[in-house]
C-alpha cells in the first residue's frame, strides 16, 4: 500500500496513465494558447475569449493531474520533449482561421475524453475514488464543451 492506502503496484500504473493525460493537456493548453495569440477574421473577439477562457481552464486541470500524479507517489512529466513524446493531442503551429482552430479543439478533447475514460475504469479497479472523482468531472464539464464547440461549426 501507498500513502493513501492504494496499491502500490496499481498506483504506478494509473500514474503513468495520468502522466500521458498530463502531457495532451500540456499541448492542447499550448494550441489553445497560440489560438488566443493568433485568431484573426470577423468572430476574432468571440473566439479570442473563448479561447483564454479554454487555456485558463487547462492549466488549472493541468495543475490538478500533475498534483495528483504526486499525491499516488509518483513524478509528474515536466518537459516538453516528454509532452511531446507522450501525448495523442498534436502540436498546431500557425493557426489563425476560427473554424480550423475550434476543429483542432474538438479533435483534441476526443482524444483526452478517450483517455479519461480509460483513466476512470482503471481508477475504479484500483479503488481510486480520488482520481475517479477528477476524470468524471473533467469529462462531464467537457462534453458540453464539445457539444457547444460543435455547435459553433455546425456540427
Amino acid at each position: 500500500m501507498n500513502n493513501i492506502g492504494l496499491d502500490k503496484e496499481k498506483s504506478a500504473l494509473l500514474s503513468e496513465k495520468l502522466n500521458h493525460l498530463l502531457a495532451d493537456y500540456m499541448v492542447f493548453y499550448q494550441n489553445a494558447r497560440g489560438f488566443h495569440w493568433n485568431i484573426k477574421g470577423e468572430k476574432f473577439f468571440e473566439l479570442h475569449d473563448k479561447f483564454e477562457e479554454l487555456y485558463t481552464d487547462l492549466l488549472v486541470k493541468i495543475d490538478e493531474v500533475a498534483e495528483r500524479i504526486l499525491t499516488l507517489g509518483k513524478t509528474p512529466l515536466h518537459t516538453f520533449e516528454d509532452y511531446t513524446s507522450s501525448a495523442n493531442v498534436k502540436a498546431v503551429k500557425n493557426s489563425s482561421e476560427g473554424r480550423e482552430c475550434v476543429a483542432s479543439i474538438l479533435d483534441s478533447f476526443e482524444k483526452i475524453i478517450t483517455r479519461q475514460r480509460d483513466i476512470l475504469e482503471f481508477s475504479d479497479d484500483a479503488d481510486d475514488e480520488g482520481t475517479n472523482a477528477l476524470m468524471s468531472d473533467y469529462i462531464r464539464e467537457q462534453e458540453k464543451l464539445v457539444w457547444m464547440y460543435s455547435s459553433y461549426l455546425n456540427r
